[in-house]
């Protein structure tokens, strides 16, 4: 039903005639885009039968798209400038476009061919997001910083400033590409993303409006299932009793903070043996289900009564729930995610309400999980933001 409302809303193949202002001035001299690659041309029956199993799907693909491979340069945790990438679609249509950036979910190492930039039939992009580049929007999807072009570096896995740098950074790239190779933009930008790409969105929407409100004006956004409420979703883990199934994705947050912030503690400090020299040898390996198992008495203690200031001032550099948006922005959620639990997005909407967000949507996905939840979050999402085209 939602794909069939997308059908009829401005923006989903009825375009408006009114003239919007371009930003297509001479090509400038590439600040931030490095190099581009055609990675292949598709038409859209080629876009629309990627997704012939959904019904009405395939009927948003109005243009054709070329995708590109761009690299470009953007700076590490640690402000060192590195070359990352992404991959561009672009709509074959002589007429003014938005910026989409798409913000992709969590990727493991051994999952290095889903990142957006090899637009392989095993990446996020391939489908859903070449519809909506059929539907004419010009859409930016970094690989963040570990994959593509930077696959040599560690991922910084839901680090928001670094995952806000990349997505910022790429768009920059885009619109260079984009003036030189004279693909008109208008001013609109649209944001993106589910899961890690939820928190990414949230975090590159909260970076463009407080940072860089001169450069990018955040039309709207649409983040779904991230954990944004860091500290609270640390205390939750750490106290809770019962078997989780995700432990690996937060002993990887862990590793990742350690590093990123200089804490540099033996995995001992946060993981119990055998487990914390298993994880020294294979970082991805498996982990038992019960909190208490795997993280040390120290580590729950610390964190739970407030005492490890170092690593709780690292969960808080994350916290990225509690702000002021002025774009409209839809919070999606499954209600029964066990994997990032929904009070992340309500704590969101509680706190940007309480500091006079008047544009903050909350949508529930009622008895929804992280992963059933995530074709909702699409369609929802693309209804949504299909509002302001």
């Amino acid at each position: 039903m939602l794909w069939a409302a997308l059908l009829v809303l401005p923006g989903a193949g009825c375009k408006s005639e009114a003239a919007e202002p371009t930003t297509q001035p001479e090509a400038p001299a590439a600040t931030y885009l490095q190099s581009s690659t055609l990675l292949g041309e598709y038409s859209t029956s080629a876009v629309a039968a990627r997704v012939s199993d959904i019904p009405f799907v395939g009927a948003l693909a109005k243009y054709p798209i070329k995708v590109y491979r761009l690299t470009y340069r953007t700076h590490d945790a640690a402000g060192k400038e590195v070359t990352a990438s992404g991959a561009l679609l672009v709509p074959q249509v002589a007429q003014a476009l938005p910026l989409l950036s798409y913000q992709h979910g969590t990727i493991s190492p051994a999952q290095e061919d889903r990142a957006p930039s090899y637009y392989s039939s095993r990446s996020e992009i391939w489908s859903a997001m070449s519809v909506l580049a059929a539907n004419g929007y010009i859409v930016s999807a970094p690989d963040y910083l570990g994959y593509g072009a930077s696959k040599a570096l560690a991922h910084p896995y839901e680090h928001a400033a670094t995952l806000a740098s990349a997505s910022a950074d790429m768009l920059r790239a885009a619109r260079e590409f984009c003036a030189q190779q004279k693909v008109t933009l208008n001013k609109k930008n649209f944001l993106l993303g589910y899961s890690e790409g939820g928190f990414a969105t949230m975090a590159l929407h909260k970076l463009l409006e407080e940072q860089h409100a001169s450069e990018f004006t955040v039309t709207a956004s649409a983040p779904g299932a991230g954990a944004y409420h860091k500290t609270a979703f640390a205390k939750y883990i750490l106290e809770s009793q019962e078997p989780l199934d995700f432990l690996s994705s937060y002993v990887w947050v862990l590793r990742t903070y350690n590093q990123v912030y200089g804490l540099n503690r033996p995995l001992t400090y946060y993981f119990n043996q055998p487990y914390a020299t298993q994880l020294q040898s294979d970082p991805f390996g498996n982990v038992p289900k019960l909190p208490a198992q795997l993280f040390t008495s120290q580590l729950r203690t610390s964190v739970l009564n407030g005492t490890d200031q170092v690593l709780l001032a690292a969960f808080q550099a994350n916290d990225i729930y509690d702000w002021q948006p002025k774009a409209p922005l839809a919070l999606f959620h499954g209600t029964a995610d066990d994997y990032v639990p929904y009070f992340n997005s309500e704590d969101a909407y509680k706190a940007m309400q309480a500091r006079g967000a008047t544009q903050v949507e909350l949508r529930p996905i009622e008895g929804g999980d992280h992963f059933s939840s995530a074709a909702t979050y699409t369609l929802g999402a693309y209804a949504f933001i299909s509002q302001y085209y």
